[in-house]
C-alpha cells in the first residue's frame, strides 16, 4: 500500500532542501524555525497541493483535513484562536514559489477579521486605529485577489478620504475614518460582486488558499515565468503564518535587510525600514522607508538583534540573504529570508569574496554568476558631465545608465518598443502589471519605494537601470507629464537619462562611457574590487573549462580586440564582408564579364586585396586557429537593389548602359528564394575561378606570415554544403591551389579544410560528409532556419511575438538553440562524423555560440569549440567554464 500524499508541513517539519516542495519561503521559514530564529509559527501548503489545483479545479480531499489539523495546532501554540471575537488569531497567506517571483503572485493579509473581532483585536492592542486599518488591509486585499474585485475601486474610496481630510497618506486616516472606509470596501465588494464579504474566517482562510493558487496562472506570473525562464509547471506553495504587527505605533515597523549591499555586493547591513507599518507596506513604497541604520537610533536592541540574525543567516546560507522582518513593539520577528536577488555586480563580488574568505569553493563561486551577468557588466555608463544639473536625485536601485523617451505606461513602452524607440517607464511606484512595461524600457524611475520596493528588485533581476523613491518629482500620468522642484515640466517623448548607480536622473540624452569591466578585461588589468571579481572568476572558468572559445571576426581590428578579451582563435571569417565598400565595383565587373578572360581580370584584381586582409588577419591572431569561409551569400547581394535599379533605368529618358547592364545581371540573378538557390559551395561550383582566387589569397597570405617569421594556422571552410559530392569537387580544387601556391613559394602550407553543416541533409549525412573534412563547424543561424522552415527576418516580425507570448516558444530559436530539434540534428552530426573520423574537430559559428544556455548544449553535445561576436567571448569563457561544473556543484541556489 502506498504512503499517503503529506500536503500540510508545520514549520518545524521542513527544511531548506525541501524547497521544491515548500517552496522557497516555506523552506526558508522551516529552515529559520530549525536555527531557533525567532520565526512566527505556522504551516505551508504544498507546491503538489496547487498542482492538483491547477490540473482539477480542486484542491485534494485530504488538503482540507490537514489544514485544519495545522490551524489547530497553531491555535493551541498561540492560544488563540482564529477569527474569536476576542483576542483573535489572525494569520497572513502568501504564495511561495520554489523559485523567487517578487510580487507575481497573490498575497493576503490579517485573514480571520471580522465584524466582530475587529473589536476583540481594537481591545487586545489598545490600539482602535490599528485595528480599523488591519479590517481595510483585509477587505482591499482578499476584495481584490480573492473576488476579483477591481483593485482602483478600493484606492477611489481611500483618496476620496484623503482628499476630503488633505491627507498626504493613508497613515493619516484616524479610526473613525477607516471605520467609514470598511463599510464602503465592504459596498464595493457587495456592488462588484453580488455576495457580501465572508464573515466566516475559516471560509477566509480556504478561499486565500485558492486565490494563491489561481495567481500562479496570472498573467503577471507567466510573463514574469516566460522571462526569467521558470518552468509553467512548478506551481506555487501556501505559508499560512501567525500575523505579527508592525502598525502598532512607534515601537513598531516592519522592513527587508540584506547581509550585503544587494547593488554593489559591499559587506554591512543594507535594507529599508518603514515606522508604524505593516507588510506589504516597504515593497509597495506607499510611503519612503528610511535606511535600515536609523532602526539602530529607533530601536537599538531590535537593530543589534537583526544583525546577529543577519550574520547567522548568511553563515549558515553561505550567500547573500534578503530578509522580511517585523518589529512588534519592540520584539523583533523574522518572517521571511531567501538567498537574495543581486545585480551583476554584486553577484560577482560576491562570489569571489566569499570564495577568497573560504566560505565557498572557487566552483561555487562561479556557479554562483552567469554569462548574462558579465555581459550586463560590459553595458556603457555615463560619461562625467560635471556642468549637468540633475533634474531630480532618487534612491540608485539598479546600477548602470540608460537614455529613452519617458513614457507613463506599460502600454507605451512596449509600444515603443516594437517600433524600436528606447524608453524610460516613469511611475509613481511599479505594480506587478507593469512588467510588460519594465521588460520593454531601458530604465524605471520612479517617485516612491526604496532598494527594496517592487521596482527596485523587478529591475535588478532584470538587470534594467532604475532609480527609486525621487519624491521630489511630480508625477501625472493622467497629462503624461512630471515636474520637477523647480517648475520644469517632463512630457512623455521628451528624452531623458537616468543614472541607477548614482541615482540620478538629467534631462535630455548624456553621452554614454565604456564599462570599468570592459576596460579591464581587454587590459587584463584589475583597477578595483568588480573587476578584480570578475577577472579572478574568469580565470578560474578558464582553468575548468573544456570548450575552446573563438571569435567571429572579419578585420584585424575585430581579430586584435577579440584576442584581447580571450579568443583562442576565429572561429567564422566572413570573407563576403571584404567584398564591400570600395570593393564592390570590382565585383560588379566580376558578375558582369562576359568572358572567362574578363573574369579571370576581375578575380586578379580582388585577389590581392583578400591577400591583404588575410594576412592581417592571420597576424593578429599568430598561432591561433583562423577558419576562413569562403563566399556565402548568392552574388546578387553585391549588386544594386532590384526595383531601385528598374525604377531608376524605366524614369531616365537616357538610362545609362551601366545600369541597363546591371539591370540585366539582376534579372538573370534573381530568385525568389535565394537563401535557398545559388550560393555557399553552389556558387563556387558554378562560378569558375571563385574558389581558386579566395584559396589563393589565404595561401598567398598565409606564406607571407611564415616568410615574415609568424605562425599562422589558416582553415578553410567550405559553406552550405548538402552533399559529399559537393565538398569532394571544392576540396579538390582548394587542395590544386594550395599545392600550386606551396610550389611556387617555396613553403609548406598546411590548412585543413573543413565545412559549415547548416543544412538538415549535412547533417543527416554527416558520416559521408566526414570522409573528406578536416572540421566541421554548426552554422546553427541557417541549421535553425531550413530545420524549422522559416526565415527569420520574416518570423521574427511577424508571428515570434505571438509564439513567444503563447508559450510555442520558451525563447526565440535564434537566439536559444532549439535542443529538441537543432540540437539534435548537431548530435547526430557529432555522433556520425567521429564514427567515420575520430579526428574530426567540431565547433559552432552561430550566434548560438554566444548564448548562455546554448553554450551549456554545445558542451554536453561534446564540441571542441564555440564562436561568438568579440563582445560576447568573455560572457562565452565564464560560461564554458561553468557548464563544466555541471553535476560537479550543486545547482545555483538562485
Amino acid at each position: 500500500m502506498s504512503t499517503p500524499t503529506q500536503y500540510v508541513y508545520e514549520f518545524a517539519e521542513g527544511s531548506r532542501e525541501m524547497a521544491a516542495l515548500l517552496g522557497g519561503k516555506g523552506a526558508g521559514l522551516a529552515e529559520m524555525t530549525r536555527l531557533g530564529l525567532p520565526v512566527p509559527p505556522g504551516f505551508t501548503v504544498t507546491t503538489e497541493a496547487c498542482r492538483v489545483y491547477l490540473e482539477t479545479g480542486q484542491e485534494p480531499p485530504e488538503l482540507g483535513v490537514e489544514v485544519a489539523h495545522a490551524l489547530a495546532n497553531l491555535e493551541r501554540a498561540m492560544g488563540r484562536d482564529l477569527g474569536r471575537a476576542d483576542d483573535p488569531l489572525l494569520v497572513s497567506v502568501r504564495s511561495g514559489a520554489r523559485f523567487s517571483m517578487p510580487g507575481m503572485m497573490d498575497t493576503i493579509l490579517d485573514v480571520g477579521l471580522n465584524d466582530d473581532s475587529v473589536a476583540g483585536l481594537a481591545k487586545g492592542s489598545g490600539r482602535e486605529r490599528f485595528a480599523w486599518d488591519s479590517y481595510r488591509r483585509l477587505l482591499q486585499m482578499f476584495g481584490h485577489s480573492v473576488m476579483g474585485v477591481d483593485a482602483g475601486l478600493f484606492e477611489r474610496v481611500v483618496g476620496a478620504h484623503k482628499t476630503a481630510l488633505s491627507a498626504p497618506d493613508d497613515h493619516a486616516l484616524d479610526a473613525e475614518e477607516l471605520t467609514h472606509v470598511v463599510e464602503e470596501f465592504k459596498g464595493v465588494i457587495r456592488r462588484e460582486t453580488g455576495e457580501e464579504f465572508p464573515q466566516d474566517p475559516f471560509e477566509q482562510l480556504y478561499r486565500a488558499i485558492r486565490a494563491v493558487f489561481g495567481s500562479w496562472k496570472s498573467e503577471r506570473a507567466r510573463v514574469y515565468r516566460r522571462r526569467e525562464h521558470i518552468p509553467d509547471d512548478l506551481g506555487t506553495a501556501v505559508n499560512i503564518q501567525t500575523m505579527v504587527f508592525g502598525n502598532l505605533g512607534p515601537d513598531s515597523g516592519t522592513g527587508v535587510a540584506f547581509t550585503r549591499d544587494p547593488a554593489t555586493g559591499e559587506r554591512g547591513m543594507y535594507g529599508d525600514y518603514l515606522p508604524d507599518a505593516q507588510g506589504e507596506d516597504v515593497v509597495a513604497g506607499v510611503r519612503n522607508a528610511v535606511p535600515l541604520a536609523e532602526l539602530e537610533h529607533l530601536d537599538p536592541r531590535a537593530y543589534g538583534q537583526l544583525g546577529d540574525h543577519l550574520r547567522t543567516l548568511e553563515a549558515h546560507y553561505r550567500d547573500l540573504c534578503d530578509v522580511e522582518f517585523t518589529v512588534e513593539r519592540g520584539r523583533l520577528w523574522i518572517l521571511q529570508t531567501r538567498v537574495g536577488k543581486r545585480t551583476a555586480e554584486a553577484a560577482f563580488r560576491i562570489a569571489r569574496e566569499l570564495d577568497e574568505a573560504g566560505t565557498i569553493t572557487s566552483d561555487e563561486a562561479l556557479a554562483r554568476v552567469d554569462g548574462m551577468e558579465l555581459t550586463r557588466l560590459m553595458f556603457p555608463r555615463f560619461a562625467t558631465r560635471t556642468s549637468d544639473v540633475p533634474l531630480a536625485h532618487g534612491v540608485p536601485a539598479s546600477p548602470g545608465a540608460a537614455v529613452g523617451a519617458v513614457v507613463f505606461d506599460s502600454e507605451a513602452a512596449v509600444r515603443c518598443a516594437a517600433e524600436g524607440q528606447h524608453t524610460v517607464l516613469v511611475r509613481r511606484e511599479t505594480t506587478p502589471e507593469d512588467l510588460p512595461g519594465m521588460i520593454a524600457a531601458q530604465a524605471v524611475l520612479t517617485s516612491r519605494g526604496g532598494k527594496t520596493s517592487h521596482a527596485a528588485v523587478v529591475a535588478r533581476g532584470m538587470g534594467k537601470v532604475c532609480v527609486c523613491g525621487a519624491d521630489a518629482l511630480v508625477i501625472d500620468s493622467a497629462a503624461r507629464q512630471f515636474t520637477t522642484p523647480a517648475g520644469a515640466a517632463v512630457r512623455e517623448g521628451d528624452t531623458v537619462s537616468v543614472d541607477g548607480t548614482a541615482g540620478t536622473v538629467y534631462l535630455g540624452a548624456v553621452p554614454l562611457t565604456a564599462s570599468e569591466v570592459s576596460g579591464s578585461l581587454e587590459t587584463g588589468t584589475a583597477t578595483g574590487p568588480l573587476t578584480q571579481a570578475v577577472l579572478g572568476l574568469l580565470d578560474h572558468a578558464d582553468s575548468v573549462r573544456r570548450l575552446e572559445i573563438r571569435a567571429n571576426a572579419d578585420t584585424p581590428e575585430d581579430a586584435a580586440r577579440a584576442r584581447r578579451l580571450g579568443a583562442q582563435g576565429i572561429g567564422l571569417c566572413r570573407t563576403e564582408h571584404m567584398f564591400l565598400g570600395d570593393r564592390r565595383a570590382l565585383v560588379e565587373t566580376m558578375i558582369l564579364a562576359p568572358d572567362d578572360t574578363a573574369r579571370e581580370t576581375a578575380l586578379a584584381a580582388l585577389l590581392p586585396l583578400q591577400r591583404e586582409d588575410f594576412t592581417g588577419i592571420l597576424k593578429a591572431m599568430d598561432r591561433l586557429p583562423v577558419t576562413i569561409r569562403l563566399l556565402d551569400p548568392p552574388l546578387h547581394e553585391f549588386l544594386p537593389d532590384r526595383t531601385d535599379l528598374a525604377v531608376r533605368v524605366a524614369s531616365t529618358a537616357r538610362p545609362d548602359p551601366y545600369d541597363r547592364e546591371l539591370l540585366t545581371a539582376v534579372e538573370r540573378m534573381h530568385e525568389q528564394n535565394p537563401m535557398l538557390g545559388l550560393r555557399g559551395v553552389r556558387l563556387g561550383l558554378a562560378v569558375p575561378g571563385l574558389i581558386a582566387m579566395q584559396v589563393r589569397a589565404v595561401a598567398e597570405a598565409v606564406a607571407q606570415r611564415l616568410r615574415d617569421g609568424g605562425r599562422p594556422r589558416a582553415e578553410i571552410m567550405i559553406p552550405l554544403v548538402s552533399t559529399v559530392e559537393e565538398l569532394r569537387l571544392a576540396r579538390a580544387e582548394t587542395e590544386r591551389v594550395l599545392a600550386e601556391v606551396a610550389m611556387e613559394t617555396g613553403t609548406t602550407l598546411d590548412c585543413p579544410i573543413g565545412t559549415m553543416i547548416e543544412l538538415p541533409r549535412a547533417a543527416l549525412t554527416a558520416g559521408r560528409i566526414a570522409e573528406v573534412a578536416d572540421f566541421f563547424s554548426f552554422g546553427t543561424n541557417d541549421l535553425t532556419q531550413t530545420t524549422w522552415g522559416l526565415s527569420r527576418d520574416d518570423a521574427e516580425a511577424s508571428f515570434f511575438p505571438l509564439y513567444l507570448e503563447k508559450g510555442v516558444f520558451a525563447a526565440s530559436p535564434f537566439e536559444t538553440l532549439d535542443q529538441e530539434g537543432v540540437g539534435r540534428l548537431v548530435e547526430l552530426a557529432v555522433e556520425a562524423g567521429r564514427a567515420v573520423n575520430s579526428r574530426l574537430e567540431t565547433g559552432v559559428c552561430g550566434e548560438h555560440g554566444g548564448d548562455p544556455e546554448s553554450i551549456h548544449f554545445f558542451h554536453r553535445a561534446g564540441l571542441d569549440y564555440v564562436s561568438c561576436s568579440p563582445f560576447r567571448i568573455p560572457a562565452a569563457r565564464l560560461e564554458a567554464g561553468r557548464a563544466a561544473l555541471v553535476g560537479a556543484v550543486g545547482s545555483d541556489s538562485r
